[in-house]
């Protein structure tokens, strides 16, 4: 037992003492001043949140020393996995699309939904979002079949024109049902027991 844990004294108070060995064994890890400081730093950090794990009585030295052994083991199979990247190049081919398009889209969409006339919004809806076939959207509306789909179509049309798409471009929309009233697809129907 030293003399510090027969006094009583709290090993958290000890680490400030530790410190230069600390930094120089880093330095000796890691060739690299700011690489050592980092992995001091990152030591304590790892040292402070697991002193409950820490045994009164043993030696702080050691057991500071073992993590930082440790964590510069860790950092270094990490660093191993990783690509180096200095000039950017891997990192500026890497993009993400901005979670604020589907919802953009979907406001535009519902804004120019609301604008087509109520028998067009009907026929997409049951046809489209609710995927119910040209038979069944005409039986619920009370119309005939080329009723219902002249109704989709001219409907299809107009949302195509209001919101200005081309042919050949990508529909990428927030939600499937969405996708289904636009495109020509309907939802997969769902059984109903």
């Amino acid at each position: 037992m030293n003399a510090d844990a027969a006094s009583g004294k709290d090993p958290r108070d000890e680490v400030v003492e530790h410190l230069p060995a600390m930094r120089a064994f880093a330095m000796s890890l890691t060739r690299e001043s700011a690489a050592a400081d980092d992995l001091v730093q990152d030591t304590i950090l790892k040292a402070w949140k697991n002193f409950d794990k820490f045994s009164k009585g043993t030696n702080l030295r050691a057991w500071l020393f073992t993590i930082l052994r440790n964590t510069f083991y860790s950092n270094l199979r990490k660093s191993r996995r990783e690509v180096p990247d200095v000039d950017g190049a891997m990192a500026a081919t890497l993009s993400e699309k901005p979670a604020h398009d589907g919802r953009l889209a979907m406001a535009d969409f519902e804004k120019v939904f609301a604008d087509l006339p109520v028998e067009q919004r009907e026929a997409l809806i049951l046809v489209g979002a609710s995927g119910l076939s040209y038979e069944e959207a005409a039986e619920t509306c009370g119309v005939a079949i080329g009723t219902i789909k002249s109704r989709v179509n001219r409907g299809r049309a107009r949302l195509v024109e209001l919101l200005n798409l081309n042919d050949d471009e990508a529909l990428e929309m927030t939600d499937s049902a969405t996708l289904a009233v636009v495109t020509n697809t309907a939802l997969p129907r769902k059984n109903i027991a």
